[in-house]
Formats: C-alpha cells, structure tokens, sequence
C-alpha cells in the first residue's frame, strides 16, 4: 500500500518578523505626525519671536509734539465731516458736553513671544478725544459716512463701520501701520452726542528720568478744535 501523504499548508502562517514591520510601520507613522507638529510650533514660535522683535523700538519724540500728531488727526476728521463749531479745551461733563482733552497712555512690551504685558520705561502714546452735543441726524449721518470714504482713501485700515438704522449708534473704527495709529467715531443719535478719539503710536520721552511716574505728556492742553482756518 502506498504510504498517505499528508497536504501540506502552502500559506505562510503570521511570522514575528511581520509583526515587527506592522509595528514599525504604525511608530514610523506617528513619528512623521509628531515631527508635523513640531514643525508647526516652532514656525508659531518663530512668528511670535519676529513679530514681538522691535516691539519697544520707539523713535525718541517730545509729548508735545505726539500730542500736536494726535490734534491734528483729530482736526482733519472734524473738518471732513463738516463741523464749524469752535470747541474749547477741557470737558464739563464726560458723556454729555463738549470734549476736547489730550490723554497719555502707556506703552506695553510683550516680551520674545509677545505673551507678556508689561510697561516700557519712559515709552507713552498720545491721544486726542473730542466731542460735540446737539448733533442732528443729517449732519452726523452725511459727515460720517464721508469721513468714512475719505479715510479709506487715505491709506486707513477700517477695522470696523457700523451704519446703526433705527435708534442704533453709528460708529467707524480705523487703523494705519499695524495699529500703531488709531482712530474712533461714534455717533448716539438717542442724545445726538458726537465723539471723536485719535491715538498716535508710541514713543519715548526724551526727557525721561528713572523714577519718573505715569506715563510721560499726561499734563499737555490741546489748542482750540475748529474749522480750519483757510487762506
């Protein structure tokens, strides 16, 4: 009788080896996401480190003439929207009556990652806040709507324009270089109140000492704020 062959199983049974590549192949994968992400933080750090660099490299400028820069902002805008009263310095009542004051603010430094928030010795930033009462509908609404055409124009940023309709407040928001320079308008027409804000960009004061406190012009008047005089 010939002997009985027994058939043999041509399929590879799973071996050690395989299972070693199928490992190695899921870790060569998370490897090639985790390096993925490092690439992408360390480009989130660099942009951070390059955008904070030169944070606190203000040019060396008196008060008195970041305050001049600010009224001047301030003067154009009036004399775009059309205003001809004369408004004196100070302000009686915040809110309700005239405005026309300077304020000084300081200037923050947001370290190699732009994380922190702290105050730069000697650096300030003018400003220049205005407004005016008794301000009807078809002056605010015409003045403002030309002054927004006009800053547009003139190289402003508008990060922001609200023509408000039925009892809503109008309002236009505007920036130049990055936001160093701002601008603000807001019109209630509930109380026909009309503001008007400029912010200059930061700047050291020349005259700074260690141990000065508060921010450096916060003591500056501002000139009469009126139509233009013309020749």
């Amino acid at each position: 009788m010939p002997e009985e062959t027994v058939p043999t199983n041509t399929t590879p049974a799973p071996t050690e080896s395989r299972s070693l590549s199928s490992v190695l192949g899921a870790l060569g994968c998370g490897c090639a996401a985790l390096v993925v992400v490092l690439v992408v933080v360390l480009v989130l750090v660099v942009q951070l480190a390059w955008g904070s660099w030169g944070s606190t490299d203000f040019p060396r400028v008196a008060p008195q003439d970041m305050a001049s820069r600010a009224f001047q902002r301030s003067q154009e805008a009036y004399d775009v929207v059309g205003f001809k009263r004369s408004v004196e310095p100070g302000v009686e009542d915040i809110g309700i009556s005239t405005e026309n004051t300077f304020g000084s603010g300081f200037c923050y430094d947001g370290g190699l990652l732009g994380l922190e928030d702290k105050t730069v010795d000697g650096a300030y930033r003018m400003s220049h806040s205005w407004a005016l009462d008794h301000v009807p509908a078809n002056r605010a609404v015409s003045g403002l709507r030309r002054l927004h055409q006009h800053l547009k124009d003139n190289g402003w940023e508008v990060t922001s324009y609200r023509e408000g309709g039925k009892g809503r407040d109008w309002y236009l928001f505007v920036q130049r270089d990055d936001g160093a320079e701002r601008m603000s308008f807001t019109w209630f027409p509930d109380r026909e109140y009309f503001t008007g804000d400029a912010t200059g960009p930061c700047a050291y004061d020349p005259e700074w000492e260690n141990g000065d406190v508060g921010p450096s012009g916060d003591n500056q008047s501002p000139p009469v704020l009126g139509p233009a005089q013309r020749d």
